[in-house]
């Protein structure tokens, strides 16, 4: 007998709707204290949207950022940050360091002479220091660059809006825009409230995020037509708690495999990829959070016209196809 490992019992009856004000509540709640962080702390963009330089050191020394930045201060480069790189990986005498040094006014990126200067200023104070590697972004780039990132990601959230009204009815549509958001905002909050670095790979987890919540939310409103269709006179709220609990199973068995792989990499991954790889583990928690207690929410709230024939489009148009064949 082939051994299967169940996490989830396949017959399960959960009251998804019976803290329903609490875990709704605490979203809304979270996604203003988001919104709020935001604004507030604001991100930590990283070169590629807020322009300039940034320098990558390693060295067998203890580094001592306030040493670095003293034997910076004299070049007059204006804004510097200086961060020690932290990575389990690194051997033990292997010290790592980021400088990012903002763009200056008379050019994109700070000129090779500067460069040079910036590390003959570090080698003065540690002898050890390498410089890995050099990237530059010019202002008028980065400003461009936030813009493409801004409408990136509203486009693909209006294109999944969009297939969902197509694909069910206006109500669902919502409620997948209530969780999109919800995603797509807490993830922005963490990363403020952290002070982790936002950069261009944060786009692509964020439409990533995308993606992968609306997946388990369509997987959820499926169900949830089968079973308005099977089950007329059922009040709308238990076919509802009915429709997760059917696909609790896969949820939690997709959303702990994704997780697996995810933390594996946030751990093992290197510094590198570190910024993506826990925006997509988060990305994980909060789409599948915001399928189950969100997005079925929001169309609970709306509500749905019972005595409407329910149909899936791309089930009835094949049907259609197949009729018309036959004659």
């Amino acid at each position: 007998m082939a051994f299967r490992l169940k996490l989830v019992p396949d017959h399960t009856t959960f009251d998804f709707f019976k803290h329903q004000w609490i875990t709704f509540g605490a979203s809304v709640a979270a996604v203003v204290a988001s919104v709020v962080l935001a604004l507030v702390m604001g991100l930590n963009f990283g070169i590629d949207f807020r322009g300039g330089t940034t320098i990558r050191t390693e060295s067998t020394q203890a580094i001592d950022v306030g040493l670095y930045r003293a034997a910076l201060a004299p070049l007059g480069l204006g804004d510097v940050a200086i961060t020690e790189v932290f990575d389990p990986n690194f051997r033990a005498d292997q010290h790592v360091a980021s400088i990012r040094i903002q763009a200056q006014a008379n050019g994109e990126a700070i000129s090779p002479e500067v460069v040079t200067q910036v590390e003959a200023a570090l080698q003065a104070v540690d002898p050890a220091v390498r410089f890995i590697s050099s990237e530059s972004v010019g202002p008028k780039v980065s400003g461009e660059l936030i813009w493409t990132a801004i409408w990136s990601v509203l486009t693909a959230t209006v294109a999944i809006v969009v297939y969902v009204w197509l694909r069910f009815e206006w109500q669902y549509s919502v409620g997948a825009l209530a969780a999109l958001v919800h995603d797509v905002v807490l993830t922005i909050g963490l990363f403020a409230l952290f002070q982790i670095k936002f950069d261009l790979t944060i786009i692509a987890a964020l439409l990533t995020i995308l993606g992968y919540s609306i997946n388990d939310t369509v997987v959820v409103f499926d169900r949830l037509r089968e079973n308005l269709i099977k089950y007329k006179t059922m009040p709308l709220k238990d076919v509802m708690n009915l429709s997760v609990n059917e696909t609790l199973s896969r949820t939690v068995m997709t959303s702990g495999t994704t997780l697996i792989a995810l933390m594996s990499l946030v751990i093992l991954g290197g510094d590198v990829i570190r910024g993506f790889t826990l925006a997509m583990a988060w990305g994980v928690i909060t789409g599948t959070y915001s399928s189950v207690f969100v997005a079925k929410n929001i169309v609970l709230f709306l509500g749905l016209d019972r005595n409407k024939k329910t149909e899936d489009p791309a089930a009835k148009f094949f049907t259609e196809k197949a009729a018309d064949a036959d004659h």
